[in-house]
């Protein structure tokens, strides 16, 4: 009977100790005091900056079709390819195009300028900005200013992927 309340209490006493013990505490935000006493979270983010992150993968997508800014706010955008697949048979990059540029006709020329890793060299004036050609998990970041107030296409200019990497960059 000594053995069994013994055995007993060994288990309680290890179920005790591994349910009890060993979580790590989540890092809370650090927060402050305001003059009125209520608290707020400190936040090191700059509001003249809109960071941006695009997600790409191997099923030819962005995890979104819309991007939005203010007009002549910096702009930090960080591409990120979530996919496996190798630059040279899945690359994704961002090229944001100037309004009135025809999407498709500067997809098409894209498609076949494979010495200037799909930006067309002759294009120049079409192209705000764009970012280095990636491939699977790989990233990529560019800083720029928005254009002026309006609504700006940008695709993906590998080959083939400007039907389905699309999507509309929009400047308040």
């Amino acid at each position: 009977m000594k053995s069994i309340k013994f055995l007993f209490t060994g288990l309680l006493m290890a179920t005790l100790l591994f349910n009890c013990g060993g979580d790590k505490k989540k890092e809370e935000p650090e927060e402050k005091m305001t003059l009125g006493g209520s608290k707020t979270e400190e936040k090191k983010v700059d509001s003249n900056v809109a960071e941006l992150v695009l997600v790409g993968d191997d099923m030819m997508k962005f995890n979104t079709n819309e991007l939005k800014v203010k007009a002549g706010q910096k702009v930090k955008l960080t591409l990120r390819h979530k996919g496996k697949m190798d630059v040279n048979v899945m690359g994704h990059n961002f090229v944001l195009l100037n309004q009135g540029v025809d999407l498709m006709a500067f997809g098409t020329k894209a498609a076949i300028a494979r010495d200037t890793k799909y930006i067309p060299a002759d294009s120049k004036a079409d192209i705000i900005v764009h970012t280095e050609l990636i491939g699977g998990g790989q990233t990529t970041s560019i800083e720029f200013d928005a254009p002026a107030a309006g609504t700006y296409d940008f695709l993906c200019s590998f080959p083939g992927h400007y039907a389905l990497m699309k999507g509309k960059f929009i400047v308040e």
